[in-house]
């Protein structure tokens, strides 16, 4: 493991090689390719093309973590004049030198996190390299599905996966306004909670008061009755976007040196030599650099541990995050790890032999874990590195019948899936997956650029206006037909 100091400023930056996978490895898409990397504590940076995050230091709870935080802040990117390898800078906000006081097994720690977030293992590689396979050999397939990376970005550990699925569950993935909202704010939440278990001696009720500043008030009960119209939330993403493009206008008048340039110390020191002066993304690196993107990293702490979250009261933990009754699945799964009844380690064990026998085996021991249903486990397997089964909710039905022209409902939903991707086995998944990230990128644009105050827009009730995908469907089908032909 390589290390680079920063001496000037006491930095350390820890180099991840790529391996083979720097033939064809791209940050942005790598991230930016599922939902999960909206949810805090995640935080992607367009204008540097950098993902950042705390991570611990140490991932067993018995370590002795009394000699640095138990969890440091990192930054992910890839330079231009280091193409084989990924560079993670560790945050110094202490005092001394961050590689002193960073033993080599945390350093792995630190970069075994990473890999996991980025699907850097050999098996998720031959997934990658076979996936490419597979779809090279579909002659009417679409141009998207090609291009898709066959990487699904997802979180550092299981456990932050698992509860992240279930914070997906009856908020059905990008299905409206506020229940997309809702899940969003519900990861913010259970990240400053712990920055509150972290730092804040009287616990989690100093700030149970200010819960709702960044939680929808709508109760979770009648979430399903409320929709917004689809032209409503389509005028305020519209607004959003002006409203940005004319605050710009100011900025970079204001932070444009004589040549026209970025004025190089506006820019992240380690990033220099990284970033045009023309980047598309100069407004919102501008707008987080002087404060103005509301609760720009304010108080967000690592995802808890299941050790943080098992000695809390399920009422207290469902008040302050507004978890509802997620509260009691998430409290009985982070006291079945720390008592020992579910074994994470043993379960990533079993996955790295991704066949059907040990999908069966790890479905089981899931379906054993309270809350975690068809739906929340088929997300929980496919973060685990299974792409044969495809998790089926409304989105899935709704995405179906515009862009297919199926008639499907929760009852025939899993036949047409298998229908239309079951020629991609094993990875039904990942072509369902690119060709639903495209769509909403052909509706919303690049994902990976938008503000991030922005992402509870991105909803599946702007997916719902009439003839959104007409022309679309109707260019595949005749692509298709012209091919067979």
């Amino acid at each position: 493991m390589d290390i680079l100091e920063m001496q000037e400023e006491e930095e350390c930056v820890l180099k991840l090689p790529l391996g083979e996978a720097a033939k064809t490895f791209n940050l942005e898409t790598a991230v930016c390719s599922h939902g999960l990397f909206m949810m805090s504590p995640n935080r992607w940076d367009p204008l540097s093309q950098s993902l950042s995050r705390p991570l611990r230091v140490s991932l067993d709870d018995d370590d002795n973590a009394d000699a640095y935080p138990s969890s440091v802040t990192v930054t992910i990117y890839h330079p231009q004049q280091d193409s084989n390898s990924l560079h993670v800078k560790v945050d110094n906000s202490g005092s001394g030198s961050v590689s002193s006081l960073l033993s080599s097994r945390q350093r792995e720690a630190l970069l075994g996190q990473v890999r996991r977030m980025l699907r850097l293992s050999e098996s998720e590689e031959r997934n990658v390299r076979e996936f490419k396979r597979v779809i090279s050999e579909m002659a009417e397939d679409c141009e998207y599905t090609k291009e898709f990376s066959g990487r699904v970005f997802r979180s550092p550990t299981l456990f932050e996966d698992m509860v992240k699925c279930i914070l997906l569950c009856n908020c059905k993935y990008i299905l409206t306004t506020r229940h997309w909202s809702r899940t969003l704010s519900m990861a913010r939440a259970l990240c400053e909670l712990q920055w509150e278990l972290q730092h804040c001696p009287c616990g989690i009720s100093v700030a149970e008061a200010e819960t709702e500043n960044f939680i929808p008030t709508t109760p979770a009960e009648k979430e399903s009755k409320t929709k917004r119209k689809a032209s409503e939330v389509a005028t305020k993403l519209t607004s959003r976007f002006a409203e940005m493009k004319e605050c710009s206008e100011e900025d970079i008048d204001s932070n444009l040196d004589r040549a026209g340039n970025i004025k190089d110390n506006l820019k992240p020191k380690f990033l220099r030599n990284n970033i045009a002066d023309d980047s598309p993304c100069l407004v919102s690196y501008l707008q987080f650099s002087e404060g103005r993107e509301p609760s720009a990293c304010a108080r967000i702490g690592n995802f808890p541990s299941p050790r943080e979250l098992a000695k809390l009261d399920e009422s207290v933990l469902a008040k302050r995050c507004n978890l509802g009754y997620r509260a009691g699945r998430i409290l009985k799964l982070a006291q079945g790890i720390v008592e020992g009844r579910i074994q994470l380690r043993e379960l990533e064990e079993i996955s790295n032999e991704t066949s059907l026998t040990t999908y069966d085996k790890l479905a089981e021991k899931l379906s054993s874990i309270n809350g975690f249903g068809p739906f929340t486990r088929a997300n929980v397997l496919v973060c685990m590195g299974f792409y044969h089964v495809i998790p089926t909710d409304s989105e899935t039905i709704r995405h179906l019948k515009q862009v297919h022209g199926r008639k499907s409902n929760t009852k025939t939903v899993q036949m047409d899936v298998e229908a239309i991707y079951g020629k991609y086995a094993p990875f039904q998944f990942l072509a369902y997956w690119s060709e639903l990230w495209h769509f909403y990128e052909e509706r919303f644009g690049k994902l990976s650029q938008m503000p991030h105050y922005d992402y509870k827009l991105i909803t599946a009730c702007n997916m719902r206006i009439k003839n959104v995908h007409q022309a679309k469907r109707s260019k595949i089908s005749g692509q298709r037909a012209a091919k067979r032909g």
